[in-house]
């Protein structure tokens, strides 16, 4: 299995595409950095910016239109999207640009100053009201989960048959990369252990809330982006933000500031390790698709040496 290479689009194509969509051309159309799985332009439009994303996975964007509605309409700094479509093989996604820089790109100082925003918005992404939808796992278009529960999406995956998706042959990994098996195998085994931890709790959980999908202008938080979003417990979202900055403790301070707003954080050690591992998990299996060894080396490390 080769390392999965996103779309590469031609600007004159994009730019063609866009011109069709709007009826005339756009103006100041970029390439952006960043973005794993998708290919991203940013374009103005009538003064505004906006920005469109191009993938070739099945079911890329489906539910973006149920995530932007319920993250804007609650207060949350998110790209409010503007069309859906299909060019050839590629989805697209068009939606309004959220000005400010990758927090990723900020120094150290200027990160560690903007704690306070960044513990408020992850705490307020993780408890917007879901109303009467159900399921866990991923969301699906009409905002309900595809799964009845926390361990069922679990298994399902990790599930060695999957096709038609990002992961699917995924097994094949340990014999074309460096994924090691019994590495993989016993981190598997304490997900399945800590993750009955996670099961009993459904919130909004954005999933994907690293330093590349925060942004900024340098004096606060001005949005986030790119959710890659399932409903389970908001913990994992903390298990991702920690990594934002070393040494911080983020996840102590997140506990802290939801405990002073009356949020309860029953088994907070188990729950987290059960959120690291889910994540730590398929970080092993999309570094080693992605041939980056020395991520993979680093957060294999880091799993095999969690103290319970």
């Amino acid at each position: 299995m080769t390392a999965y290479e996103k779309p590469e689009l031609d600007s004159t194509a994009v730019g063609k595409l866009l011109e069709e969509l709007y009826g005339h051309p756009v103006q100041d159309l970029q390439l952006l950095t960043g973005g794993n799985l998708s290919a991203v332009y940013s374009f103005g439009m009538d003064e505004e910016g906006c920005v469109i994303r191009f993938s070739d996975l099945a079911g890329a964007f489906r539910t973006e239109s149920y995530i932007s509605q319920l993250l804007c309409s609650q207060g949350v700094p998110y790209p409010r999207m503007v069309s859906l479509g299909q060019a050839g093989h590629l989805a697209y996604a068009v939606s309004e640009r959220v000005q400010g820089q990758m927090l990723a790109e900020l120094p150290v100082e200027r990160k560690k100053a903007l704690l306070p925003d960044l513990i408020e918005l992850i705490s307020r992404i993780n408890h917007v009201n879901l109303g009467d939808t159900s399921g866990y796992g991923w969301i699906q278009a009409d905002g309900n989960g595809v799964y009845g529960s926390w361990m069922e999406y679990l298994i399902s995956f990790y599930g060695e048959d999957q096709t038609g998706n990002f992961w699917g042959n995924w097994t094949e990994l340990f014999d074309t990369t460096f994924l090691e098996k019994d590495v993989f195998d016993e981190c598997y085994a304490r997900l399945m252990e800590f993750g009955s931890y996670n099961a009993p709790h459904r919130h909004f959980v954005h999933n994907d809330c690293h330093a590349w999908n925060i942004l900024s202008d340098g004096q606060k938080i001005t949005g986030i982006l790119d959710a890659n979003s399932v409903y389970g417990d908001f913990l994992i979202d903390v298990s991702i933000a920690e990594n934002i900055l070393s040494g911080e403790n983020l996840a102590g301070r997140i506990r802290e500031y939801q405990e002073r707003q009356g949020i309860e954080l029953p088994f907070f050690k188990e729950r987290m390790l059960g959120a690291r591992y889910y994540k730590g998990l398929d970080g092993l299996r999309f570094y080693a698709k992605m041939g980056r060894k020395q991520d993979y080396d680093y957060l294999r490390h880091f799993l095999l040496n969690l103290t319970r």
